[in-house]
């Protein structure tokens, strides 16, 4: 059944194509996330301030300070229920991340035992490069290399880690640190689930005790989890090296079958590529009426597609309700994270094929199938012939695509990045050094119904490369930037005379597209290759980090383990933390001389990218070059 609602109060926080897509979901009487976040207003106030509790049958207690009730039954106060929740919500981040990254490790360890036919090795050299870097044999049989690694990667997860893998990347200034505060994560399973264990009623009530573990649950999943996930991800796919495509909505095709992958995994989405290529499968398209069959990303999943096989991207987590409802989409085929539950409603609106494909994620009245590496391929074949016959029901009075598609650039991994400058990250340190590149600022994605749609990714991106200040952007902050025309070298009219002459000496953007959000680990790698190469920490480096449209756990835990690197983290809206001067006064200074680096909270971008210039020109400054 469709879900009705009365249209809400028009507003302006959507872009054109955005909402000239709203105004037919409401004639359609469909309700979409602004509606119910509408209907949501105003929320709990003790939720955003962190002092609501639920964790035991005593409560739920709601903490109000300064009065009779502000201790919780057991006697919790503001400070301990803030530390408390916090800790769980970046314990939930870093699980779902260091997951999807076990998922991945798992793919690899049935390629080395010969389990699956379906995914190889594609970059064999990063695979023995990563077995020598391990320790591990790293010539003969590239099966047993890739089971060896996998192994390595096993014990990170388990508490029988010998010390995480990816640690021996970091400077020996940021090891010594995070062992003199005891916050060397030990096990990319071991952090989220003791951090469950001290926020049990009655185990750690000290508040700045929680807070550091919190940090080292999101160490275990920045150099664990995600990075694991990234790198085998590249040693299955391929690494990302840099190529053309499009976004936005106008990558659907009205004479097409569309498939859109949407979730996180690139395990499912590469399959379902696969299967679109196939002969007989397109004959049948053919048949049913289609041109082709055109396959689109959204979210994350889309980024891991955009950045190895070039595959536009419709949109960003905003958007997915959206492309529903222009009417073109025959599937959207999802494994993970970021889904709205809403998509099976909206798509049983239209002719749209909602999939899912992961075991973990069930979504009541989808059509599910659950992918393994031993069936990916015969199941994503199953799953791309049901979108053809979607196909044929389609109804062409109710497609509506509103835009073209914008050209892009991507595919800037580490690896790009570095063999672009001779294999050294030297000619990015002179650069840094003459001024040419002033710093730089990873801009992180999700977006939320909550701030104006795109704006903030992009109002920040163009004020700090109008200062020389080099950008490097993930997930969802993709498709805003690539819209704003700022992820081709054309670019480069937007930004400061020294940033848009190398950008345009190089024939790059100004703004480089590293990744999905798990990728978030190249741009903590690239700073480590970077101090490493100068001879300082991290905290030294100018740099810093920024979530300007966050909502999720996943980029909390993200945030923190930037700061908790030595990483300045910049963010569009607060974590539930302010119902604790304790430990809001710790994120956004304190923290500064525990790690070397803490939260700014600014909710105008124009303003946050003066902050962070302000930042940069000071760590420019303490190595003795000109701010």
């Amino acid at each position: 059944m469709c879900e009705f609602a009365k249209p809400s109060a028009e507003c302006s926080m959507w872009t054109q194509e955005t909402g000239r897509l709203i105004d037919k979901a409401r004639a359609e009487g469909l309700t979409l996330a602004w509606d119910r976040l509408a209907k949501q207003t105003p929320q709990c106030n003790f939720c955003e301030m962190g002092l609501s509790c639920a964790k035991c049958v005593m409560g739920p207690c709601r903490i109000i300070p300064g009065l009779d009730r502000d201790k919780g039954v057991c006697g919790a106060n503001a400070d301990l229920t803030v530390a408390r929740n916090f800790g769980r919500f970046v314990a939930g981040g870093s699980a779902a991340h260091s997951d999807h990254g076990r998922d991945l490790v798992e793919v690899l360890y049935e390629i080395g035992c010969g389990k699956t036919t379906a995914y190889e090795i594609r970059d064999e050299a990063k695979l023995r490069k990563l077995a020598e870097e391990f320790g591990l044999k790293s010539d003969g049989d590239v099966k047993a290399v890739a089971k060896a690694v996998a192994e390595r990667l096993f014990l990170d997860y388990s508490s029988l880690s010998p010390g995480l893998a990816f640690l021996k990347r970091l400077p020996k200034a940021r090891l010594e640190l995070w062992d003199k505060l005891a916050i060397t994560p030990r096990g990319i399973d071991r952090e989220p689930v003791e951090m469950l264990h001290r926020t049990h009623m009655g185990v750690d009530c000290d508040p700045v005790s929680l807070c550091l573990h919190a940090a080292r649950t999101s160490l275990s999943d920045g150099w664990g989890g995600s990075m694991a996930g990234t790198e085998i991800s590249d040693v299955i796919f391929g690494v990302p090296s840099p190529n053309k495509t499009k976004v936005n909505l106008g990558v659907l095709k009205t004479d097409m079958v569309n498939i859109l992958v949407h979730g996180h995994s690139p395990v499912v989405s590469e399959m379902i590529l696969a299967a679109a290529a196939d002969k007989e499968i397109l004959a049948e398209a053919k048949k049913a009426g289609a041109a082709g069959i055109n396959i689109a990303g959204l979210c994350c999943t889309g980024n891991e597609l955009l950045m190895r096989r070039g595959v536009p991207l419709a949109g960003n987590h905003m958007m997915t309700e959206l492309t529903i409802v222009t009417g073109a989409v025959e599937a959207i085929v999802a494994d993970y994270q970021c889904i709205m539950p809403s998509l099976v409603n909206i798509a049983q609106c239209y002719h749209t094929k909602f999939v899912t494909t992961s075991d973990k994620g069930h979504f009541p009245g989808a059509e599910r199938f659950h992918f393994t590496p031993e069936n990916a391929r015969e199941l994503a074949g199953q799953v791309v012939r049901l979108a053809v016959e979607a196909f044929k029901k389609r109804d062409p009075n109710k497609v509506f695509i509103p835009v073209e598609p914008v050209e892009i650039m991507s595919g800037f991994s580490n690896e790009a990045i570095l063999g672009a400058l001779g294999g050294t990250p030297n000619p990015l340190i002179e650069a840094i050094k003459a001024g040419t590149v002033r710093g730089a600022v990873g801009i992180v994605g999700c977006n939320n119904p909550k701030l104006k749609q795109d704006h903030h990714h992009v109002a920040l991106a163009q004020e700090l490369i109008k200062k020389d200040i080099l950008v490097l952007v993930t997930g969802c902050a993709t498709s805003a930037m690539g819209k704003a025309g700022l992820l081709v070298p054309e670019g480069a009219d937007q930004a400061g005379e020294k940033l848009a002459s190398l950008c345009r000496t190089l024939g790059i953007p100004p703004v480089l597209h590293v990744g999905s959000c798990v990728d978030n680990s190249r741009i903590i790698q690239l700073c480590a290759v970077l101090a490493n190469a100068i001879g300082v920490d991290i905290s030294a480096l100018p740099v810093a980090a920024s979530a300007p449209e966050w909502y999720s756990e996943k980029a909390a835990a993200i945030g923190l383990y930037a700061v908790a690197t030595g990483i300045t983290t910049h963010l569009g809206l607060p974590p539930l933390i302010l119902g604790s001067p304790l430990v809001t006064n710790l994120a956004v200074a304190g923290l500064n001389d525990v790690v070397g680096a803490c939260f700014i909270v600014e909710p105008d971008p124009v303003k946050a990218g003066q902050l962070l210039d302000a930042h940069i020109a000071a760590k420019r400054q303490a190595l003795g070059l000109q701010p």
